[in-house]
């Protein structure tokens, strides 16, 4: 009788810690889903941010790219109208002549 018990207070203490476990388990359980929800969360968010960085650094390039055609576009209109006017707007100078040494 004793021994039976015995044995009803261990399986009752097994019970106890089993639910103990189980009740833990399913805690943690719960915390590493959450968790790796808040990664994927964290990585979608990454992604999004990159994405966008991309988009803007190529509408950037592409405005470059139209500044740039409109500015040999303006260089050569001002070409046109005024052969041989220099990037500053002034008309090159020929103040010396040819050689530049002078003799006397």
């Amino acid at each position: 009788m004793q021994r039976e018990a015995q044995h009803r207070e261990q399986a009752r203490e097994n019970l106890q810690e089993a639910q103990i476990r189980a009740a833990r388990a399913d805690k943690e359980q719960a915390l590493a889903e959450e968790q790796a929800a808040a990664a994927r969360r964290e990585m979608a968010e990454v992604q999004e941010r990159a994405a966008l960085a991309e988009q803007q650094a190529r509408e950037r390039a592409a405005r470059a790219g139209e500044d740039r055609t409109a500015a040999e576009e303006l260089r050569a209109e001002a070409q046109r109208l005024a052969p041989g006017l220099t990037p500053d707007g002034q008309h090159p100078h020929h103040d010396s002549p040819e050689g530049g040494a002078t003799r006397r």
